[in-house]
């Protein structure tokens, strides 16, 4: 029986790549957009989904359901950036960002829980990112909402075992999607206190993010884990020195990483 997934923001990006692949893998492949009507040409169909409105959440699972009879897999992949000295962040963004990012997901897995526990199965694969895994320097907001999300799956796996149901984070390092089309950013103004750090920021994020690498490998990385039996609690993909990073965190001292990442980000 061909495995029926849910993957919300599946219009663009690392959502789309996944389940493109997943649809050419033989999947039944369920993507949503907020505005779907404005989507061309996708392989799979799309449902009208605002992970910020949990009536549209609930409206998309149970359509799914009421297609398909079932869900097997879910990947909460829909996700907003948004980088800029906190100070100078409207604090209506930073809350837009948590509710798209950390309670986004949380009402999907809410959602989808008791279509799973009836079924007596289950996948959900959180998209988190490496930068969930560090504070990072005019993106600490995004790193707070990634990594919020890391440690709830954490505690969420335990809960959910008993009904045979599987939760697991992947967290994606740099890749060449169009994120930075739709992240909120703060305009860099020669007036602000951080003009001079946080261009110099600016800059180095867009660099990275246009040589990223295929988001294909997250689409392999996403195919391999579905079919794992028991997959682990985390995963990491993308470019070496992102993930090595994560080990350096680890092993250095705390003012020896934040020097080097200090140093990385030229400040």
């Amino acid at each position: 029986m061909n495995k029926v997934v849910l993957i919300t923001g599946g219009s663009s990006g690392i959502g789309k790549s996944i389940g493109e692949f997943l649809h050419h893998k033989g999947f039944i492949v369920y993507g949503t957009s907020r505005n779907p009507e404005k989507i061309a040409n996708s392989v799979f169909p799309l449902l009208a989904l605002d992970v910020r409105n949990v009536e549209s959440i609930q409206h998309a699972v149970a359509k799914v359901i009421s297609i398909s009879g079932r869900i097997d897999v879910v990947i909460n992949n829909a996700g907003v950036g948004i980088i800029g000295p906190l100070e100078e962040i409207p604090t209506e963004e930073i809350r837009n960002n948590f509710e798209t990012n950390l309670f986004g997901p949380i009402e999907v897995i809410k959602a989808v829980l008791p279509q799973m526990r009836s079924q007596k199965s289950g996948l959900i694969i959180n998209i988190t990112s490496i930068a969930g895994y560090m504070g990072l320097p005019y993106r600490g907001v995004y790193s707070a909402s990634k990594g919020a999300l890391e440690i709830l799956t954490e505690a969420i796996r335990m809960e959910v075992k008993p009904f045979n149901i599987e939760i697991t984070n992947v967290a994606p390092g740099e890749f060449a999607t169009n994120i930075s089309q739709g992240r909120y950013h703060v305009p860099v103004s020669e007036q602000s206190a951080y003009a001079a750090g946080y261009g110099k920021t600016v800059a180095l994020i867009n660099e990275h993010v246009s040589g990223g690498h295929d988001p294909k490998e997250m689409a392999e990385a996403i195919f391999s884990i579905i079919n794992t039996a028991k997959p682990n609690v985390h995963y990491k993909v993308g470019p070496f020195l992102s993930k090595f990073s994560i080990v350096l965190k680890r092993i250095l001292p705390d003012k020896r990483y934040e020097k080097m990442l200090m140093k990385h980000y030229k400040l």
